[in-house]
């Protein structure tokens, strides 16, 4: 559910990147209280997998479209909704800037859509009533899969919104809705299973860490976060390394919905104003663009095969280790700022 510029109005694309801004100050503020030296890494660890989780798109069955993972849910679960959302942030501005993945434009959208929903609406109003004081396996997984759900439709249709705010008279405002809903409400069942497994892994391994994280305070001393880091660790190797290779070929659930209104999967791109500038600045930052070494010659689309599946290409491993580390490296940044920044100010 990655916005390209070409579906936003200026208008629209910087009052959502004001939106966002606001937000991540918000949470960098109140994470000054409950960060510490082993929140940090766990936050890197994860925003590294997640990156990694993102570049495979599972097939839709029986639609020709595809989805892949948002992970704002995973994050909010086991970081709580300050922390997650700057690692959302973190994730979806190193694809966007290195791997042209998201335009630049509609950056603010997508950290919105994808980060700001699950994080500080569905987790504290929906998932965490539902879950309450149990851990039991089931009602976790009745909570991931309602949430998971929730969260994904808010966000198809904030793209919806967006796009009718934007003047797209190309997406008609009910046929768009009619597409974009039902398919992200089957991407939305999956990434609910998919939570659901990874946060009865984290209850099972280290029950503590939920319980910590849910109640917003720092993490003692003595939970061990070992185990939990080398697990998020090899699965960000694996999966960015090599199971990014058996992505879906298909579109993902918003060009699919696209395709199905228009007949094309992208709309026309801007010829005037920011977002012909904004593009310059992404192709000069992207050197893996579309998760894969730059084709050589400017005709490289022209007359191109369709693709393969399995997508067995180094470019693909290279992009999928690499994005996760730089995740990695700059999540761990921001929280040694916010953490500086706090003992600087006692």
């Amino acid at each position: 559910m990655h916005m390209a510029d070409a579906l936003l109005s200026p208008a629209v694309g910087t009052t959502l990147w004001a939106g966002t801004a606001a937000v991540t100050s918000y949470a960098s503020k109140k994470l000054k209280r409950e960060i510490d030296d082993r929140t940090i890494p766990l936050m890197g660890v994860l925003g590294a997998f997640i990156f990694a989780a993102q570049m495979i798109n599972f097939t839709i069955p029986g639609t020709g479209s595809s989805g892949h993972l948002g992970g704002g849910m995973i994050l909010a679960i086991i970081l709580g909704p300050h922390a997650a959302i700057l690692v959302i942030a973190s994730v979806l501005t190193v694809q966007a800037l290195f791997f042209a993945d998201g335009g630049l434009l509609a950056l603010g959208c997508n950290i919105w859509n994808l980060g700001f929903y699950p994080c500080y609406l569905v987790y504290p109003l929906l998932y965490k009533p539902l879950v309450g004081n149990s851990q039991k396996p089931g009602r976790i997984l009745v909570a991931s899969l309602v949430s998971a759900v929730t969260a994904l439709q808010l966000g198809a249709f904030s793209v919806v919104l967006e796009t009718l705010l934007s003047g797209k008279s190309e997406l008609p405002f009910g046929a768009f809705l009619l597409l974009m809903q039902p398919i992200h409400l089957a991407i939305g069942i999956i990434e609910g299973l998919v939570t659901a497994g990874i946060i009865n892994y984290v209850r099972s391994a280290r029950p503590e860490l939920l319980e910590t994280m849910a109640a917003l305070r720092p993490l003692d001393a003595s939970i061990s976060l070992k185990k939990i880091m080398a697990t998020f660790i090899v699965l960000a190797v694996i999966t960015g390394g090599a199971l990014s290779w058996f992505a879906s070929t298909h579109p993902d659930g918003l060009e699919w919905s696209i395709e199905k209104v228009t007949g094309k999967g992208e709309l026309p791109e801007q010829e005037n104003g920011i977002a012909p500038v904004l593009k310059g600045i992404q192709e000069k930052t992207a050197f893996l663009p579309d998760y894969g070494f730059k084709p050589a010659g400017n005709d490289a689309k022209e007359g191109e095969a369709p693709p393969v599946w399995p997508g067995i290409e180094a470019g693909t491993s290279v992009a999928g280790l690499i994005g996760a580390v730089i995740v990695l490296g700059m999540i761990v940044l921001i929280g040694m700022g916010i953490r500086s920044f706090r003992r600087g100010c006692t």
